[in-house]
């Protein structure tokens, strides 16, 4: 008996320890998306968003299937900014919104090994360029010799 509560004191203590840790601790402030609200909560894209990514890209590289909700695209179609000048800002320079997050946590950004780092505007006329609203921009991959 007198083990239990000792161990159930512990945890009380560590968790309350860890919780005013946690509270101090500061967050990166990544640059706010286009949208209202994202596909998922906050809190479950900061730690599920590579496990979203790694299933899409699964499912539409390995069989096919093609949806929206946590397509590496509609990230980009919301979290992509333009400079003074329109162009796109590259997703992970210094200062944007995926960056600022894995500079935080230490994490390296892998998805542009392949993918651009940029959006790419469709050409007036183009079949893309007349599609739904919010799909101004195709994402492209790198190809590399």
């Amino acid at each position: 008996m007198r083990a239990a509560a000792a161990v159930l004191s512990l945890a009380l203590i560590c968790a309350t320890g860890w919780t005013a840790a946690a509270a101090d601790t500061p967050m990166p402030k990544p640059p706010r998306g286009k949208g209202e609200q994202c596909v998922e909560p906050t809190d479950v894209m900061r730690r599920d968003h590579m496990r979203f990514l790694t299933h899409q890209r699964d499912e539409t590289m390995h069989r096919g299937i093609r949806t929206k909700k946590h397509s590496l695209i509609e990230c980009l179609e919301c979290h992509t900014r333009k400079d003074v000048q329109g162009r796109f800002l590259p997703v992970n320079a210094e200062g944007e919104f995926c960056q600022v997050c894995h500079d935080y946590s230490g994490v390296k950004m892998d998805c542009f090994e392949c993918h651009a780092t940029t959006p790419r505007q469709p050409k007036p006329g183009s079949a893309r360029s007349s599609a739904e609203p919010g799909s101004d921009i195709s994402f492209r991959l790198r190809i590399t010799p």
